[in-house]
C-alpha cells in the first residue's frame, strides 16, 4: 500500500547545513523509490496551520519509506543536516 512521508520544518536554524543535507537527502530518497510531491511553503493555511516549509514524498510502502530513512545514503545526509533544522517527519500510510 502507497505511504507518503511528511515532513513539517518547524525552524530553521542553519541555511547552509539545510541546503547541504537537501544535496544529499534528494538523491537518496528519490533512489529509494520515493517520489517527491510537495516541497515548500504553503500558499493558504486554516484553523491552526503554520507557515511551515511542508515535504510530502510518497514510496510505494511504509516499509520501503522506513527503509530509505534508515539507508547509509540518507543518513549521510542527516549527518550532513547536524542541527540545521528543527522537524516532524511522519510516514503515513495512503488511505484505503
Amino acid at each position: 500500500m502507497t505511504a507518503y512521508w511528511i515532513s513539517i520544518y518547524q525552524e530553521i536554524t542553519d541555511e547552509a547545513k539545510l541546503q547541504a543535507y537537501a544535496a544529499l537527502a534528494g538523491p537518496a530518497l528519490t533512489g529509494a523509490g520515493g517520489t517527491f510531491l510537495v516541497r515548500g511553503l504553503p500558499e493558504a493555511t486554516f484553523e491552526a496551520g503554520e507557515e511551515t516549509r511542508t515535504v510530502l514524498i510518497e514510496f510505494d510502502s511504509v516499509d520501503a519509506a522506513v527503509a530509505a530513512h534508515d539507508s547509509a545514503a540518507y543518513q549521510e545526509a542527516l549527518a550532513a543536516l547536524d542541527g540545521g533544522a528543527v522537524r516532524d517527519i511522519r510516514i503515513v500510510p495512503a488511505a484505503d
